[in-house]
């Protein structure tokens, strides 16, 4: 099998022309990249999860927003703006809950209004270096991460994963697998156990594709068997990722995270919770204030499915994500270091860059 860290997950291509991702929606059994220019398109492939996980999706959002700006042919500087922030609210509409999304977003533009007084060229260059230096940052970012939290870990520990938080969510490493990734680069040997993690089965079709490819022993698990494998002992870190932290150290991620948290505590086993310090959001004082994504039904009832599995005319609650509290995470590993708790300040410190805001 490929090793799927030879593949750029989102990237421009080499002149600048298009947004290049791998559509990780026809993952595992097909490798497709997609060249996108237009708006409309790099929209669509966020919202259909084409491109996903909290940092490819900043990258993708950055690239495209200039791309935009770069087939704006304005006759003024106020029509080149009101296009460009047309464009901008446009991504940003494309998916609620990751914070990265509009993090990415706001950095282009403050380049964009800070050199509004330049030729448009001029502008377009300088939005096209923001969105190199966003993809670049990211793989430096996750490879700190990765350093960081595999100091938590021993060799041969066994390690639990939901959705997918890998190399398939950023341009390089991931965030919650950064640290497996590192130590099989470094001759570590982790069992790593993988949720499927319904409703879009991210665990099955994109962390296990992943790890398996990069020589990690791996084992998929439905997720209602994550007790078990715990109450056997085979589990010794939880490791996942986050798409918006509030300032409290309330963490976002994927459905079924905070169950596989009230586990975790349950068995007395380190839950970790992998982020950039850019997925912080100190605006919102606790997850219940962060928006919730809602997706369609179709995604539960038939979509996995050769005929439709649930009757017709049924309810279906389909949320993405859920918040896991605060007080069922060990650590929170950035860039910087780790943050132990109590959070509060410290989160706020470190979303600030700031130092002292890590043991």
């Amino acid at each position: 099998m490929t090793n799927t860290a030879q593949y750029e997950t989102v990237a421009l291509d080499d002149g600048g022309d298009a947004l290049v991702i791998l559509d990780q929606t026809k993952l595992p059994n097909e490798v497709v990249f997609l060249r996108l220019t237009r708006t409309e398109d790099i929209c669509r492939a966020i919202r259909t999860l084409q491109v996903r996980g909290a940092p490819a999706i900043g990258v993708a959002a950055a690239c495209g927003l200039y791309l935009a700006a770069k087939s704006i042919d304005a006759p003024s500087r106020d029509a080149f703006f009101e296009r460009f922030k047309a464009a901008k609210d446009a991504l940003a509409a494309s998916r609620p809950t990751a914070v990265n999304l509009f993090w990415a977003l706001d950095r282009m533009e403050r380049v964009a209004s800070a050199h509004g007084d330049l030729p448009p060229a001029r502008v377009k260059a300088l939005l096209r270096e923001e969105a190199t230096r966003i993809m670049e940052e990211d793989a430096a970012v996750c490879r700190a991460i990765g350093e960081h939290g595999l100091g938590l870990l021993r060799d041969g520990d066994g390690i639990l994963t939901h959705c997918n938080a890998g190399y398939l969510a950023t341009t390089k490493y991931g965030t919650a697998l950064a640290p497996v990734h590192i130590g099989l680069e470094k001759g570590y040997r982790f069992r790593v156990f993988v949720d499927e993690t319904r409703p879009l089965l991210q665990g099955a079709r994109l962390t296990a594709f992943e790890l398996l490819s990069a020589g990690a022993e791996t084992t998929l698990i439905c997720d209602n068997m994550a007790s078990q494998v715990m109450k056997n002992g085979w589990v010794q870190a939880v490791l996942v990722g986050c798409d918006r932290l509030a300032a409290n150290g309330d963490a976002c991620n994927k459905i079924g995270t905070s169950g596989v948290a009230i586990l975790a505590k349950h068995y007395g086993i380190p839950f970790y919770v992998c982020l950039p310090t850019s997925t912080i959001d100190a605006e919102i004082a606790t997850g219940d204030g962060i928006p919730i994504e809602r997706r369609a039904p179709e995604e539960v009832t038939e979509l996995w499915y050769e005929k439709r599995m649930a009757p017709a005319g049924v309810s279906v609650y389909n949320p993405a994500f859920d918040v896991t509290d605060h007080s069922l995470i060990t650590g929170i590993v950035t860039e910087r270091g780790v943050l132990y708790p109590p959070y509060g300040e410290s989160v706020r410190r470190a979303a600030r860059g700031e130092g002292g805001a890590l043991k």
